[in-house]
C-alpha cells in the first residue's frame, strides 16, 4: 500500500469514525452538533475531491515501453510480444491480435494474484477492445508464486482500420482505486498504456 492509498483508507477511516458520531449526536437531539459535523465531512471530502481532479487533470498520460514492467503492489505485467493471429473464425475482416503479457510475483513469502486486472486493446480513434480469449489458458488474474512468473496470452478481436494499437490494464471502476489520487485508474486520469505500434506486431503464418 502507497502513501495515496493510505491517505484515501485514513480519510474513509475518519469519515466512518464522523458518521458515528453524527448519529450519537441525533440520538441526543444535538442537532447543531450533527450539522456542524456533516458540514466538516462534506467540505474535507470536497477538498480531496478537487484535489483529485486536478492532479488527474494536469499528469500527462504514462506511456509504459514493451517489456516494462508495471505493478500493483507485488504482482507486476509486462507486455513481452504481439502477434496478428490468421482469422479462421473471422468473415467480418477484424483482425486478432494477441498480446503477450509476463505476470511476475515481486513478493518473497506468498503465492498471490492481482484479483480486479482487466485488459483492453484502443486505438488511435479511441475505440476499445475487451479480451476474447486466453489462448494459453493462463489469466491475468493467474495466482503466482513468490519469486516466479507466467506468461498469460489475451486474445482481442479489433477492427480492420484499427492503427496505433495500445495496451492498458485497469481494475475497472467499481473498486476504490477510482478515489486514489493520481492512480491510473482515478477520477478523470488519463490511463497508462503500452504502445504496440505496428512495427511490434508480428503476424503469424496461415
Amino acid at each position: 500500500m502507497n502513501f495515496r492509498e493510505l491517505l484515501l483508507l485514513v480519510l474513509v477511516g475518519w469519515t466512518a469514525v464522523g458518521a458515528v458520531g453524527i448519529t450519537i449526536s441525533l440520538l441526543r437531539h444535538e442537532h447543531a452538533k450533527a450539522v456542524r459535523h456533516s458540514l466538516w465531512i462534506i467540505a474535507v471530502w470536497a477538498l480531496y475531491m478537487a484535489v483529485l481532479v486536478t492532479v488527474s487533470l494536469a499528469k500527462p498520460q504514462k506511456v509504459v515501453a514493451l517489456g516494462k514492467d508495471q505493478c500493483f503492489d507485488e504482482m507486476c505485467f509486462a507486455v513481452t510480444g504481439v502477434q496478428e493471429l490468421p482469422g479462421y473464425l473471422i468473415q467480418d475482416g477484424s483482425r486478432l491480435i494477441r498480446v503477450s503479457v509476463r505476470i511476475s510475483n515481486h513478493g518473497k513469502k506468498k503465492t498471490q494474484s492481482e484479483g480486479l486486472i482487466q485488459a483492453y486493446l484502443a486505438d488511435a480513434q479511441g475505440r476499445e477492445w475487451a479480451e476474447s480469449t486466453s489462448v494459453s489458458g493462463v489469466r491475468l488474474t493467474a495466482r503466482v508464486a513468490a519469486g516466479d512468473s507466467v506468461i498469460s496470452q489475451p486474445v482481442f478481436k479489433v477492427a480492420k482500420d484499427a492503427t496505433e494499437l495500445r495496451l492498458i490494464f485497469t481494475h475497472g471502476h467499481r473498486q476504490p482505486g477510482v478515489l486514489v489520487i493520481g492512480d491510473s485508474d482515478s477520477l478523470l486520469h488519463k490511463r497508462t498504456v503500452v504502445l504496440l505500434g505496428q512495427s511490434s506486431i508480428t503476424t503469424r503464418a496461415r
